[in-house]
């Protein structure tokens, strides 16, 4: 496992630097969100994704984090905008806490190289998205850079992509910037 997040450095997960890396409208328009589409964001932190994504659907959308800090932190965020479509849910990635075939969406970003297994979060995934569902996984590019975990705790794409499609999905590859990869399965 590589090393769990830290919530002393909160202000990485949300920053102008951050916001253009990675701007959170523009990556969740690619998991084709509707009305009352439901949405497990596994990592969810503070709710840098989380907080869109429940104005994008009428849905529930679980915001799903290991650390009871970040949860308190998006429940801070959620009462700040008005929410009323999010659930938060203290839960593992490889144990989540909800049920078989509950949600159409799942994202998990910047979170994969920090599991304990990651076959069995992967498994996880499909147990909690129905037939139709879509994932969207963002990681770190496995190169030496001045952000993000060590290197050796990175995740090659191909090989992520591999052990996705390995449980049935269809997956496909694409670089929003030159320190990010996206996986879009379904």
């Amino acid at each position: 496992m590589g090393h769990r997040f830290n919530p002393k450095h909160i202000e990485k997960l949300d920053n102008p630097e951050r916001r253009k890396a990675l701007p959170p409208d523009k990556i969740l328009n690619l998991l084709d969100v509707q009305e009352v589409s439901s949405i497990a964001d596994i990592g969810c932190g503070p709710g840098y994704f989380t907080l869109p994504v429940a104005h994008m659907t009428e849905g529930t959308v679980y915001g799903i984090d290991v650390s009871p800090e970040m949860l308190r932190l998006l429940e801070e965020n959620v009462q700040r905008e008005g929410l009323s479509n999010v659930s938060l849910v203290e839960s593992t990635a490889e144990r989540i806490a909800l049920p078989d075939e509950s949600v159409d969406r799942i994202i998990c970003s910047l979170v994969l190289h920090e599991v304990d297994d990651l076959k069995q979060t992967l498994s996880e995934f499909k147990r909690i998205l129905r037939a139709d569902g879509k994932i969207l996984l963002i990681e770190w590019e496995k190169k030496p850079m001045d952000m993000g975990p060590p290197v050796e705790e990175r995740l090659d794409p191909e090989t992520l992509l591999h052990e996705v499609e390995i449980l049935g999905f269809h997956g496909q590859i694409s670089y929003p910037n030159p320190n990010h990869y996206i996986i879009l399965a379904e």
